[in-house]
C-alpha cells in the first residue's frame, strides 16, 4: 500500500452500519417504554411527596403514558415530576455504571441521553401546543420561559451524551487525542 492511499480517509462497508441502524431501531422501542416508565414515576412520586393521590397510571405499549389523580393539591408540582425525574433517574443510574463494563455502561448513557432528549422536547417544544405536563405547567402558573429552559438544557446534554457514546475514560484523559 502507498503511503497515499494510507492518507486516504477509510470508507465504511454498508453491512456495518446497516446493521448498527438495525440495533438502534430494536432499542428504540424498548427506550421509549422505559423513559415513559421512569417520567410517570417522577409523576408518582410528586404525587405522594404533595398529598395528592393516585387512582391510576397507564404504560400502554402503543399509545402514551398518563398518571390519573383523584386528589391532586399540586398541581404545578406534580407535573414537573415526571420530566424532572424521568431526566435525573436515568443520569443517576448511567452515573452508577462507571464500574461496568463498556457495553452496560454505554447502553445505559444511550438510554439517559434518550430520556433527557425525550423529556426535553415534550415540555420545550410541547408548550406551542399546549397539551400534556407542557399544558398543565402553564394552566397552573408555570412560564413557557421555564419549558424552553428546562427542553434546551436537557436536549443539549442528552445530545452530549449521545455524542459522547464510545469514548473511554482513558481516551478523554489522553493529551495526544484530538480536540472533537
Amino acid at each position: 500500500m502507498t503511503q497515499q492511499e494510507r492518507d486516504l480517509p477509510s470508507i465504511q462497508p454498508a453491512a456495518p452500519r446497516g446493521r448498527h441502524m438495525l440495533l438502534v431501531a430494536c432499542l428504540l422501542y424498548p427506550a421509549w417504554l422505559g423513559m415513559t416508565a421512569v417520567h410517570e414515576s417522577g409523576h408518582v412520586l410528586h404525587v405522594w411527596l404533595s398529598g395528592g393521590k393516585v387512582s391510576h397510571v397507564s404504560l400502554p405499549l402503543f399509545d402514551f403514558s398518563r398518571t390519573d389523580l383523584s386528589r391532586n393539591p399540586h398541581p404545578q408540582f406534580v407535573a414537573w415530576g415526571g420530566p424532572i425525574w424521568g431526566c435525573v433517574l436515568p443520569i443517576a443510574a448511567w452515573l452508577l455504571t462507571f464500574r461496568a463494563g463498556n457495553t452496560v455502561r454505554q447502553l445505559v448513557q444511550l438510554f439517559a441521553g434518550f430520556c433527557l432528549v425525550a423529556n426535553g422536547i415534550y415540555l420545550g417544544v410541547g408548550w406551542v401546543i399546549g397539551v400534556g405536563d407542557a399544558g398543565d405547567l402553564l394552566r397552573h402558573g408555570a412560564h413557557v420561559w421555564e419549558l424552553i429552559a428546562f427542553g434546551t438544557v436537557t436536549v443539549g446534554t442528552g445530545l452530549y451524551l449521545w455524542h459522547r457514546v464510545g469514548v473511554s475514560r482513558s481516551k478523554m484523559n489522553d493529551p495526544d487525542r484530538p480536540p472533537e
